[in-house]
């Protein structure tokens, strides 16, 4: 059953990420996505109820590591939906009142599940039979999610809480950075007449900006990461849009965490060869 929950997985991330090279607006990415996502998750549902789960332990990871990395996309993308297209037309001061008023929301959510959050951050397990197993659910234990209820063969009483609580940590990073971005240049579209235009993938791009981030080799390493990601944008003229978020798939990747940086020095080797011939 893992390899089948890995195929569902690789195939939303490979769409997903299709979806996101395509720089469409935030609010249309969003809906895109939230499409694929429910499809994924219907595809999880109908395995679920097909072949069930060998063992609880099984089931617990199931509900508590695989299904909340995907459902907690659902949340991302449908709040981004929301929150972008409510977004105010207004200053940059404005903006930025806007964004950290939903960085409040997502803080309180944190607040008032600070017991589960801990466990969650913790990577606790003593309770996981209790939380994460369809038979223990207990509406003492969690009234977080309705559907939880209503939905008995595909939800556990503290599988919509993780969900949220990734969903929500994502959401703050990119509330940051528009918050950065609004802040490095008052809310006006970066633009510089380099004469160069950045014509790979995006998130190639953003996989060279923290090697060189990484690296040091900017400013003797006195230098953060929107900094670097900032002259990115103006030498390359693009914008780079959420690179923190684009960073965790970057770290997520099963195959190969270096994927452009790995092309960059096979096609340098290549090019030594044919000037030495």
């Amino acid at each position: 059953m893992k390899k089948k929950y890995a195929i569902v997985i690789a195939t939303l991330e490979k769409d997903l990420k299709n979806i996101q090279s395509k720089n469409y607006e935030i609010v249309t990415t969003s809906e895109e996505c939230v499409h694929l996502i429910r499809n994924s998750l219907s595809e999880f549902r109908n395995l679920i109820i097909s072949n069930g789960f060998n063992s609880e332990e099984d089931e617990i990871d199931f509900f508590k590591n695989i299904k909340p990395k995907v459902v907690s996309k659902l949340i991302y993308y449908g709040k981004l939906f929301q929150i972008e297209s409510k977004r105010p037309k207004g200053s940059a001061k404005t903006q930025k009142k806007y964004f950290e008023n939903q960085i409040s929301k997502c803080q309180e959510y944190f607040n008032e599940n600070h017991l589960f959050y801990l466990y969650f951050k913790g990577g606790e397990t003593y309770s996981d039979e209790q939380y994460f197993l369809r038979n223990n659910k207990n509406i003492r234990t969690q009234f977080d999610c309705s559907g939880s209820f209503i939905d008995e063969f595909f939800s556990t009483s503290l599988d919509s809480t993780y969900s949220k609580f990734i969903a929500y940590e994502m959401l703050i990073q990119y509330f940051h950075f528009e918050i950065d971005k609004l802040s490095s240049n008052n809310g006006i579209s970066l633009s510089l007449n380099s004469g160069l235009t950045w014509t790979g993938r995006k998130i190639s791009l953003i996989e060279l900006t923290y090697a060189l981030d990484g690296l040091g080799v900017i400013n003797n390493g006195n230098v953060d990461i929107k900094e670097i990601a900032k002259g990115m944008e103006l030498l390359f003229n693009i914008d780079l849009g959420d690179y923190y978020r684009a960073f965790l798939e970057i770290k997520a990747r099963k195959l190969n965490n270096t994927k452009f940086i790995d092309t960059l020095k096979s096609n340098l080797l290549r090019r030594i060869e044919k000037s030495d011939k």
